[in-house]
């Protein structure tokens, strides 16, 4: 399982040796997302699975469980949910003003070092919707208070809870409020109740929090990143953090031995040096993954998963809503767009290249663990719009 620090050690591949290809850095990249066998990190839970990562997208409760599921073979969602209740992880707002699944114990320390960015340039969004700080502190308090004591709010009852005190939450302010309390540290998104989200004061919900200072955080951050996520570049773990370009450098430097430089197409990267060890050949595993899935949103250069032609068809309208991916040999193919009824899963896949019988056979395969994980099953039609 994955140290919860950044670690010491000698590095397997001097600093700067190792050129590799696109398709090489494809192939290690598949392996640290954890898709393919890791030469060294085997996590068998989902403490282990956020803790490799650091954080995991999760505005969307459905595409976080199984970007979880996937890499967890044989759990099903209920295990996965027991886990959440069981306070493995949690969820909240630690980076870029997203929903993210980071490990209990992280989640203050990481609202200090990378919320701190996007809770002070908040000010804007708060005036438009006609509140003011006062307001948001306010209503930060007024949270704090309904919610001591181990009480478990919806969030429409934390709106009733702020109507009541008088605070309007009409429009958007009710979301920004909300948002707000737990930017601030105030609370943390709790696991659901049916299917709303319920909200814990963040002190209770984690009672001992871990508390490194600014080196050592920004050094966590940046091992678990490229250990996840590797290898990649300090522009795509500034954007992946929202750390400004010096912060990320300072990261990387404090990770120290732990992590190391190669340069992809002769452009520099930065990896785990375990990784190294893992196969370089091309991949032809076929994966179904969620919308949200790290795979793509951990990077801000992903042409090399993603085909330009491709991206209009994986984020409509580039509206930030990402399609669920069909993957093939580590690079997009397809999508996949399911939906729950109470017998069955019906899900519509849509190539997005020539896909033989062969292909289509393995992801409806890929598919079927997905139905597996929700319990239901599956009935797939393949589409060409």
């Amino acid at each position: 399982m994955a140290t919860s620090g950044a670690r010491t050690r000698t590095a397997t591949t001097p600093v700067g040796s190792a050129a590799l290809t696109g398709a090489e850095a494809l192939a290690l990249r598949t392996t640290s997302l954890l898709l393919r066998p890791h030469p060294t990190a085997r996590p068998t839970d989902v403490a282990g699975v956020v803790e490799w990562f650091g954080a995991m997208q999760a505005q969307d409760m459905a595409s976080g469980l199984w970007s979880l599921g996937l890499r967890l073979p044989g759990w099903t969602q209920a295990d996965v949910r027991e886990a959440l209740e069981r306070r493995e992880a949690l969820r909240t707002w630690p980076m870029r003003g997203t929903v993210h699944l980071v490990p209990a114990r992280d989640a203050r320390w990481m609202l200090e070092v990378t919320g701190v960015r996007i809770l002070a340039a908040a000010g804007p969004r708060r005036a438009s919707l006609g509140l003011s700080l006062e307001d948001a502190d306010r209503a930060a308090d007024v949270l704090g208070e309904a919610l001591a004591g181990g009480v478990r709010l919806t969030r429409s009852e934390c709106l009733g809870t702020l109507n009541a005190a008088g605070i309007d939450t009409t429009g958007q302010r009710g979301y920004h409020l909300i948002w707000y309390a737990a930017q601030r540290g105030v609370t943390c998104i709790a696991p659901h109740v049916g299917t709303e989200q319920t909200f814990a004061l963040l002190d209770e919900w984690v009672p001992d929090p871990h508390r490194p200072d600014r080196d050592e955080a920004l050094g966590i951050l940046a091992l678990r990143y490229f250990r996840s996520h590797g290898p990649t570049t300090r522009k795509d773990f500034a954007g992946w953090t929202g750390l400004t370009a010096a912060d990320a450098k300072r990261g990387i430097a404090a990770a120290g031995a732990a992590l190391t430089t190669v340069t992809v197409d002769g452009v520099e990267a930065v990896v785990d040096p375990a990784l190294l060890d893992a196969p370089r050949e091309p991949v032809d595993d076929v994966h179904t993954l969620p919308g949200f899935d790290e795979y793509l949103l951990g990077y801000k250069d992903r042409s090399l998963m993603l085909d330009a032609a491709h991206k209009q068809a994986i984020i409509p309208g580039a509206n930030g809503v990402f399609q669920s991916t069909v993957v093939r040999g580590g690079r997009v193919v397809g999508t996949w767009k399911r939906t729950l009824t109470k017998t069955k899963v019906k899900v519509a896949a849509r190539p997005l290249v020539d896909l033989d019988a062969a292909t289509r056979a393995r992801v409806d395969a890929a598919l079927e663990a997905y139905t597996a994980f929700v319990g239901l099953p599956l009935a797939v039609e393949w589409t060409t719009a």
